[in-house]
């Protein structure tokens, strides 16, 4: 996809709600729908956001959601607190993504986004934020670790259709099993 109005309307559509400002399409499924995008730092109405790469897909959201309703959240920051190795990617990570949405802050912006995945500088908050880091093509532990369980995308129609111009939910879009 390379029209940005058009992008901007798929994942609205997707989210089920106007995005608050122009995304860039990060990843995309193999139905060329958007998967991740990037968020600016600094929304539209001047609302800084801390969620660099946000998670778009109807499949990947849905799935994601499960996990975290299973306990998801409590069990990473258990893995994270008694496991060295990944809590210490974790903490990489989260100091990573918040140099990455530093550098797109325009200078003199104020209040401007803090914290890592999801905002936070510690420990996991959202699921679904550390696996958009994952799918934009970031090292994140968590995003890793929840990848199994979310991929395959493997949707047989599209989760939104174009129609005289306008992108819309596609009624014929069903999760696979």
């Amino acid at each position: 996809m390379a029209d940005q109005p058009l992008d901007d309307a798929v994942v609205a559509v997707q989210i089920g709600r106007p995005v608050r400002a122009s995304v860039d399409v990060v990843s995309s499924c193999h139905l060329g729908l958007p998967v991740v995008v990037r968020v600016p730092p600094i929304l539209d109405d001047g609302t800084p956001f801390p969620t660099l790469f946000w998670l778009t897909c109807p499949l990947a959201s849905k799935r994601i959601g499960r996990l975290e309703g299973a306990g998801g959240v409590k069990t990473m920051e258990r893995r994270a607190e008694s496991v060295p190795e990944f809590g210490g990617a974790l903490e990489e990570a989260h100091r990573r993504y918040a140099e990455q949405r530093e550098a797109l802050v325009p200078s003199g912006a104020d209040p401007r986004p803090t914290g890592g995945v999801a905002g936070t500088a510690r420990g996991v908050k959202c699921l679904h934020a550390h696996y958009a880091d994952t799918r934009a093509g970031n090292e994140n532990p968590v995003g890793e670790s929840v990848a199994p369980w979310v991929e395959p995308l493997d949707c047989a129609a599209r989760c939104v259709t174009i129609e005289d111009g306008e992108a819309v939910a596609n009624p014929a879009w069903r999760e696979p099993r």
